[in-house]
């Protein structure tokens, strides 16, 4: 097929053609795409305002699927309990390293016996909410984590939560 030449006005300077017009409504399907994508990609959900230590406990998890704790009272959200196999005052430390070393986790609280992190899931961002906490004089960690949003995590908080175990054992700080 030949090239198609430029077309020339009458003085023989280049004539450009205007613009093509979208089809009615594309530019507002445009938009609706868009903004169907930033919501499908922000699943982050509100962070829960009852989060912490109260009464000396961690929240409970709700009835959904999608949380596990060291302190529920039914076996299908329990996990078993953090037995720390160093003193509290050096556990703390090496707790905040392995939370933080969660691969897209960022703390939000760190005090000197409780840590609140959000976790987000590597594709749509779905975040969850992990807590330890160290009771005063314990020798046993506290842990909590739970998803925001939905109703089945496919298991994702109870691997999250067995990894930290598994970081925490690796170096000394919990017993197997």
């Amino acid at each position: 097929m030949p090239a198609r030449r430029p077309a020339l006005d009458e003085s023989g300077r280049l004539h450009r053609a205007a613009p093509a017009k979208q089809a009615p409504g594309r530019c507002a399907r445009t938009i609706l795409i868009a903004v169907s994508l930033v919501a499908l990609f922000s699943c982050a959900g509100k962070r829960p305002t009852d989060l912490g230590v109260s009464e000396g406990r961690l929240r409970p998890c709700p009835a959904t699927p999608n949380c596990v704790s060291t302190v529920a009272d039914d076996a299908a959200h329990r996990v078993a309990s953090f037995d720390l196999a160093v003193a509290p005052d050096a556990a703390w430390p090496a707790v905040e390293a392995a939370v933080d070393a969660i691969p897209r986790s960022r703390v939000v609280t760190a005090t000197a016996d409780y840590l609140h992190a959000e976790v987000s899931s590597a594709v749509f961002g779905f975040v969850d909410d992990l807590e330890v906490y160290l009771p005063a004089g314990g020798s046993v960690l506290m842990v909590r984590s739970a998803s925001r949003l939905g109703h089945s995590d496919l298991g994702v908080n109870r691997r999250r939560v067995e990894a930290l175990r598994a970081a925490l054992v690796e170096h000394g700080v919990v017993r197997r």
